[in-house]
């Protein structure tokens, strides 16, 4: 199956873990085997709510050893666009819903022996398949977990509880407990990996504290379970190939938009840091919000990711 195939599930369980998270069990309605997948991997989840669809990527959390079920959990947002209230208000067992096959932007470094995993709060998702696929004896792997309180320690119970359980630490900020990056990365063995999901403070912290020990940079990996913000003043996008012109909103992406439009356009991690939302600017000016062109890409001002950045002129005409 590729990226853009979309598989009918079945929401089979709801569990709410914490006050805002949910964990949602899903499966093939005639009980077949899901795709295949390796920890890391992400779904992207289709809702539709009347005349408007909500598409949120969601890590898979359980085992990669078992694709009878996929589980997700979701967090849900204080300034949610639609998807996350979406999840926790109109999704129960029973609810039916489309998500495409699985693709990873996350996976281990082929190689390395030794991962370290820096997680806060929902970013805690994708370490869970990494961790229930690779046993202890065969792969050393390290969580550093860190959350607000400890009522929205979700899966802390199951990690305590797990095969890794010697090497999960966590940190509970409202009992003072605080992650030493710095100190993390002065313990580390030279040839560790480490892997950060969470806020972006968190994912900018760790590559500032290992920008000070000079740590490689090939050796750091994150994903950012939150684009950073999308929002500004509205403008004009025009698909060159067809001739059709949409406004985006204040406050929704180029890929809603065109989304909107009945336009398909295949992004993998709808957060500006897999690329393949990327196209042609053809008029215009980008206002670039990704993490995936470098700075020189940005400057040249040949091509845009739909799925984050928006238009500095008021206009933008894309190859599309």
């Amino acid at each position: 199956m590729n990226a853009r195939e979309s598989i009918t599930v079945d929401v089979v369980a709801v569990e709410q873990l914490t006050p805002l998270i949910k964990r949602f069990t899903l499966a093939l309605p005639d009980g077949a085997p899901l795709p295949s997948f390796n920890g890391g991997a992400h779904v992207l989840v289709s809702m539709q709510e009347g005349d408007a669809w909500h598409h949120n990527a969601y890590s898979l959390l359980s085992s990669p050893h078992d694709t009878r079920q996929y589980q997700i959990a979701v967090r849900r947002e204080e300034a949610s666009r639609g998807g996350s209230a979406f999840m926790h208000e109109k999704v129960a067992a029973g609810t039916r819903l489309a998500i495409g096959s699985p693709a990873n932007l996350f996976e281990l470094a082929a190689g390395a022996k030794r991962h370290v995993f820096i997680a806060g709060g929902i970013g805690i998702t994708p370490f869970l398949a990494q961790l229930a696929e690779h046993r202890p004896e065969h792969l050393e792997l390290e969580l550093h977990y860190a959350y607000r309180s400890p009522e929205h320690g979700a899966f802390v119970e199951e990690l305590k509880a797990g095969p890794h359980a010697a090497n999960v630490h966590c940190y509970v900020d409202s009992e003072g407990q605080r992650l030493d990056l710095l100190k993390l990365f002065k313990n580390l063995p030279a040839d560790a990996h480490v892997y950060v999901c969470g806020p972006q403070g968190l994912n900018d912290a760790v590559y500032a504290n290992a920008a000070l020990l000079g740590w490689p940079k090939a050796q750091l990996h994150s994903e950012q379970f939150a684009a950073t913000d999308t929002a500004g003043k509205a403008f004009t996008v025009v698909l060159a190939k067809s001739g059709i012109e949409l406004e985006v909103g204040e406050d929704e992406t180029i890929l809603k938009a065109i989304e909107r439009a009945g336009v398909t356009v295949e992004s993998l991690c709808r957060e500006g840091v897999c690329g393949t939302c990327e196209v042609a600017i053809l008029e215009g000016e980008a206002d670039h919000r990704d993490q995936y062109l470098d700075d020189d890409e940005k400057a040249a001002q040949k091509t845009i990711l739909l799925c984050v950045s928006r238009s500095r002129t008021p206009r933008l005409v894309i190859d599309l």
